[in-house]
């Protein structure tokens, strides 16, 4: 046989996409070729393999040309993904292997025929599955990641010969790896923190309702210390949800080896030199995973936002409203999921004690209004929840009862069951992600409550008046009403404003 197939696959973005591995001999020139946009790892697997199949004692067509095709051959391929599926077609096209059936295979291969370990198998194995293949073939140390996807029959080789052998049917020994269990995260628990009650209760509702949050206070009164417990007090991830999250920490290289899935929130913090691409992803040839899309189903943290780029602080302002970053270059077009909960902490001013009378301050007006113009009307018009953090007095530093995380998370997650209840049939599971006209068409607020809103809204923007509605809406789940009240509408309100310290947006 000259024309044999296999097949493999590779990560676009982060996604796995399944490709058709084509190998044909034919006269001519002794040599190997490959076709389908390959990159330069895809195009130097050709001495790769060809080492791994002759230091395996396999037969190797020396005297034959070796056309490889990669299909979709509109797409480009890269990585080592494809070393394993390409080895075990050109084996088959001069008859040292039998069918290799529907199972997929990735890995790279040494040149002593070694299977190594690639990035990205879990979301290679949901590729698998959802092209309705049933086994895939994956390096032996990354057997307990593939096996995350249910329904899907994972083989581990940690050589070509063990391949090989799997695909004639016979019986091969891998020696098992002890898989040591990653330890679960430490989360810092949110009884750390004294005093700020009113910052306590605004980081509540912003995780019962995934609302966008602002901090804004002087140096050391807890704006950071609040933002890295958000996790703390979030739902863990359902199992779709967890799936997603980790097979993306698999396709950065950041998922810790003998992690199961991901339940707990992720959380991102990067620092305040980050670029757009760094943050959004990029990629001239390929696409790269931004911390946007690593902070995907949790916590996006910029502490000291005002000492952001201003194009880059503006460069969220797409994926906070849609939930996707799409990158566009001119050979291609990729869409990362990240729909991140954001928060970020800013000091008022350089020196950071223009708070209250601002009377401790060293800044002048001038330099005050270009260090808060970083943060852009339509930035902040897309926070949710703002507030002014106060120094705590000695008294509350002092206080020893102070509600630890778990008390939190228990209310918080019965108010996103309440809201899950009422989005049963929509798409929604959190009010800062149910569209505003939505919400007024269906769940309309109470005539009282809503002239509230109607004559504040002169104040506001048409996206803000519908934020201050969700926001209503996830204060009166946790306080257990059917309805927002006249209350709930103005907490919203009041959570809008900021205490005044806040730029109007």
């Amino acid at each position: 046989m000259s024309l044999a197939r296999a097949r493999g696959v590779v990560i676009v973005g982060v996604d796995g996409l399944l490709v058709d591995i084509e190998a044909y001999l034919s006269q001519g020139l002794p040599g190997m070729n490959i076709v389908g946009l390959p990159d330069t790892a895809v195009a130097e697997s050709r001495d790769r393999v060809k080492a791994a199949v002759l230091n395996s004692n396999l037969p190797w067509p020396s005297e034959r040309r070796i056309t490889v095709g990669l299909s979709p051959a509109s797409v480009h391929k890269r990585g080592a993904f494809l070393d394993l599926g390409i080895a075990l077609a050109i084996l088959r096209s001069h008859g040292a292997l039998g069918e290799v059936n529907d199972a997929v295979a990735i890995g790279e291969l040494a040149l002593d025929g070694q299977v190594r370990p690639v990035r990205g198998v879990l979301m290679a194995a949901l590729a698998v599955q959802r092209a309705g293949a049933s086994t895939i073939l994956v390096p032996h140390s990354q057997v307990s990641e593939a096996q995350l996807v249910p329904d899907l029959k994972v083989v581990g080789v940690s050589c070509l010969n063990d391949a090989v052998a799997w695909c004639r049917g016979e019986h091969f020994d891998v020696e098992p790896i002890a898989q040591e269990e990653a330890d679960d995260p430490v989360v810092p628990d949110l009884s750390d923190v004294r005093g700020q009650a009113g910052a306590r209760v605004a980081l509540e509702i912003a995780a019962a309702g995934g609302h966008h949050l602002g901090f804004m206070g002087s140096p050391g009164v807890g704006k950071t210390m609040l933002a890295e417990r958000l996790p703390g007090i979030l739902p863990p991830l359902d199992d779709d949800l967890a799936v997603e999250v980790t097979a993306i920490h698999s396709v950065a290289g950041s998922l810790i080896r003998g992690q199961s899935l991901m339940r707990l929130p992720p959380f991102q913090a990067p620092h305040h030199t980050a670029t757009t691409a760094a943050l959004i992803g990029g990629g001239s040839h390929f696409v790269r995973v931004g911390m946007v899309t690593l902070a995907h189903g949790g916590v996006l943290c910029l502490d000291e936002a005002a000492e952001f780029d201003r194009t880059v602080l503006d460069s969220l302002r797409q994926p906070m409203e849609s939930g996707v970053v799409t990158i566009a270059r001119t050979g291609f077009q990729a869409q990362l999921p990240a729909r991140f909960q954001l928060v970020m902490a800013s000091n008022p001013c350089p020196c950071g004690k223009f708070v209250g009378t601002g009377a401790d301050c060293s800044c002048t007006s001038l330099v005050r209004r270009r260090y808060f113009s970083r943060l852009s009307g339509p930035l902040l018009d897309r926070i949710d929840i703002r507030v002014t953090l106060d120094r705590p007095t000695l008294a509350q530093l002092q206080d020893a009862e102070v509600e630890n995380s778990a008390m939190v998370a228990a209310r918080v997650l019965l108010a996103r069951e309440r809201a899950t209840a009422r989005y049963q049939h929509c798409p929604w599971k959190v009010n800062a992600h149910v569209p505003g006209p939505y919400l007024r068409r269906h769940f309309p607020l109470k005539s009282d409550a809503n002239d509230l809103l109607n004559r504040d809204a002169v104040k506001l923007s048409l996206r803000g008046a519908d934020r201050v509605m969700r926001v209503a809406w996830t204060i009166a789940d946790l306080r257990g009403h059917d309805q927002p009240t006249v209350s709930d509408v103005a907490a919203a309100l009041t959570y809008r404003d900021g205490n005044g310290a806040w730029q109007a947006a």
